[in-house]
């Protein structure tokens, strides 16, 4: 058994308990990144040092492996092309699919291993129709919607030990065992990034392409923006354009805040509405592509279910249509707010991801 060692405080409990069950488990250390790994925003070496120290405490052996080239070839490249074309991308939808589950999944396979684990809050189970991957017992955070690329193959060699715990009985654990990564502050997103400004990340790799922000309803100029990349739909900070969100009686209107709602790429135009539920940012439909269903098989297209079309949205009731093998439609019982292109719409029924897409 190879468990996923990240240097916070999930991770090392997953190894902790399958140690406890009997497992015969190592510790492998990924390290995805390494362009400006100097501490400042990213934090691998810190975290390497708090994974030694968990390893040493719980009694494992670590290995280090670099995936810094599949990285940047798997999930970096594909994360800057999507924001070149207008979309907004999720990085961990693909780290987990391209990264955790395959080029660790393979490299653990080489070692001799026939498991590997992580410290995702999500669940997998087996029935008669195959591996099935569940939401996590801690809702607040379940990590399923960021796995529901993964096959048959990746799930049946996945173990997810805190599948029924919550957060506070994880860092209680860790507690009680002695590690020190107990109370350590859980990770703010992908290294990448880190806690950096993200315009003045993105600012580093895509050049500024400046147009015009104008409003939706008259078409008339509002300002200037510095790139399409740098925005994406539902967005309010950072526009530069005014509006006060508030306003009562007949100037609600005019000071209500603004809101990014379409992108014209052939004109390099940014088009804003004011106000959180102005019409033009509800849909009633999405159309989904490079589909990913865990059974390998498309869900049923008559039946209700449930759909999030970004981390931490609840449940959209929805129904599925078929369009062929590489998109289909997903409708909407209720328009849902900001549905934005490049994000995912993940399926459920119940507690199980069904899987998903990407949404076009």
């Amino acid at each position: 058994m190879v468990a996923g060692l990240s240097g916070g405080v999930d991770s090392a409990v997953a190894a902790l308990l399958l140690k406890r069950r009997g497992w015969n488990v190592t510790g492998l250390f990924m390290k995805n990144w390494e362009d400006d790994d100097d501490g400042e925003y990213c934090s691998s070496r810190q975290d390497l040092i708090d994974v030694m120290s968990v390893a040493d405490t719980i009694g494992i052996d670590v290995e280090v492996v670099n995936f810094a080239r599949e990285y940047r070839e798997r999930v970096f490249s594909i994360f800057l092309e999507e924001y070149k074309a207008g979309r907004t991308p999720n990085p961990d939808v693909l780290c987990n699919s391209e990264i955790k589950f395959k080029a660790f999944l393979d490299h653990a396979l080489r070692m001799g291993a026939d498991r590997i684990a992580t410290g995702h809050y999500a669940g997998v189970r087996e029935s008669e129709q195959g591996f099935q991957l569940l939401r996590a017992e801690d809702g607040a955070k379940d990590q399923s919607y960021f796995l529901y690329r993964l096959d048959q193959r990746q799930l049946s060699k996945a173990l997810f030990p805190l599948a029924g715990l919550r957060k506070r009985e994880v860092r209680a654990l860790a507690r009680e065992a002695g590690l020190h990564v107990a109370g350590k502050k859980d990770s703010t997103g992908i290294c990448f990034i880190g806690e950096r400004p993200f315009k003045e990340f993105l600012m580093r790799y895509l050049p500024l392409e400046k147009g015009e922000i104008r409003g939706l309803d008259d078409d008339r100029p509002l300002g200037e923006h510095d790139g399409l990349a740098y925005h994406t739909l539902g967005q309010r900070k950072g526009l530069r354009i005014g509006g006060v969100k508030g306003g009562k009686g007949s100037d609600a209107g005019s000071h209500e805040a603004w809101f990014v709602a379409r992108k014209d790429l052939a004109r390099n135009i940014l088009y804003v509405v004011q106000g959180h539920d102005h019409p033009a940012l509800f849909s009633d439909a999405l159309t989904a592509g490079q589909l990913s269903w865990i059974s390998g098989a498309t869900p049923h297209t008559h039946w209700v279910y449930g759909v999030k079309t970004r981390y931490r949205q609840a449940d959209a009731p929805c129904g599925i249509e078929a369009i062929d093998a590489a998109t289909c439609k997903i409708r909407f019982a209720a328009p849902q707010w900001a549905v934005t292109p490049g994000q995912s719409a993940v399926v459920y029924e119940s507690q199980m991801c069904l899987g998903g897409g990407v949404i076009l």
